[in-house]
């Protein structure tokens, strides 16, 4: 504890003594942490705070889908196409069960499930999809979301993220970051007092991989499956870079059921830890190919993303050479023989070097129905862990 104390000369000595305007009395004096200094100054004994939130519960976060079991992902998806259904259905057309959900997004005084809750979404980068998602999720939900760019707070220019943390997180109930390296985001959920939501990070895009499950389910599902039934032995095939979305389908995949063939270029290995995990998950889920013609025999899903993230545009030039060949078009489909229900996804934004109009724009392309389930499994992370 600090004490306020005036310190006076005499000659040859100094003086330490109550500071009158404050009437701390003579235990200034005695105070183990204000010592008598030969040089007029004082010194304190300061112990580390300890920073840690302490809440009453243990606090759940969304930083990748390593973290969740397979359980805990098929609830999630399950509760989007549930979240789906009542919001695109007539009332009189839902079964009862759909019904009890949608009146239980109300509490006892009939207000919405979030009102009065907040979400900031703190975007250290663009973002189109996940940002309109989370805004239309919340205002679904009742809640209010405030969207905190660069620009707007002091994140990485003149505040640490402890810092931001502990601040933000005092103000709100939720934070949903898009950052740029994974530790960021783990900084932020550390000394969080609320759930923490990743939005995107260079190692992980949980929200997005939900999104995905959800579309194979739409599409590959038959009347009355569950998710889980529907994923089951799925093969699905990834092409392009090796990024954040292969990184999160490694983590996910394998352990929820589904088979990944993975195409990179020499220049983009598969980290070897990713894939000890996926194998211990899943042994004989992940098969990886040179030839991305090789990888999409009997897939089900051809899956790509951009070979430039955000942030690497400087090595746009480098990657085009080096991605030479991993271009998905309808000859390399062809020659690689998928499965006959085949479809092709792509999170967006994607270019022409990724991927041709032609298979982009097809009937066999599930992109936009891929893009707008990115609002139905944020709403069930968002409700999931703030309702």
């Amino acid at each position: 504890m600090f004490k306020l104390v005036e310190i006076s000369k005499s000659k040859g000595s100094s003086i330490i003594k109550p500071f009158s305007r404050f009437n701390l009395g003579n235990s200034a004096i005695n105070s183990p942490s204000c010592q008598r200094m030969s040089k007029s100054t004082l010194s304190f004994d300061l112990k580390p705070a300890d920073l840690s939130p302490k809440p009453a519960k243990k606090i759940r976060h969304m930083l990748s889908l390593e973290d969740y079991s397979p359980k805990e992902i098929f609830a999630l998806v399950e509760k989007a196409a549930l979240f789906k259904k009542i919001s695109k259905t007539p009332p009189e057309s839902l079964t009862t069960h759909e019904k009890d959900f949608k009146n239980s997004l109300k509490t006892h005084d009939s207000l919405p499930i979030l009102s009065g809750k907040t979400l900031a979404l703190i975007f250290k980068k663009r973002s189109t999809r996940t940002r309109v998602a989370t805004e239309t999720s919340m205002a679904y939900l009742g809640g209010h979301s405030m969207f905190l760019g660069s620009q707007d707070i002091q994140l990485g220019v003149n505040e640490s993220l402890l810092d931001t943390s502990k601040v933000i997180s005092s103000m709100v109930d939720g934070i949903m970051a898009r950052v740029d390296g994974h530790s960021e985001i783990e900084e932020l959920a550390k000394y969080s007092q609320v759930p923490v939501i990743n939005a995107l990070s260079d190692s992980s895009h949980p929200t997005q991989i939900l999104a995905d499950m959800l579309t194979l389910h739409e599409v590959f599902g038959k009347p009355g499956q569950s998710v889980e039934e529907s994923l089951h032995g799925l093969q699905t095939t990834y092409i392009g870079d090796a990024n954040n979305m292969l990184y999160e389908f490694l983590l996910a995949f394998p352990k929820c059921g589904l088979k990944l063939a993975i195409s990179t270029p020499k220049t983009a290995p598969v980290p070897e830890n990713l894939l000890s995990k996926a194998h211990a998950d899943n042994s004989a889920s992940v098969t990886l190919h040179t030839s991305p013609q090789a990888a999409i025999k009997d897939t089900n899903a051809i899956i790509t993303d951009t070979w430039i993230s955000m942030g690497q545009e400087a090595e746009k030039i480098q990657k085009l050479i080096d991605f030479e060949g991993f271009n998905i078009n309808s000859h390399m489909i062809a020659g690689g023989n998928p499965s006959n229900n085949w479809v092709f996804m792509h999170c967006l934004p994607r270019k022409q070097e990724e991927v041709t109009d032609q298979v982009f724009y097809s009937d066999k392309s599930v992109v936009f129905q891929e893009a707008e389930n990115r609002k139905w499994t944020i709403m069930s992370t968002i409700h999931t862990l703030l309702a």
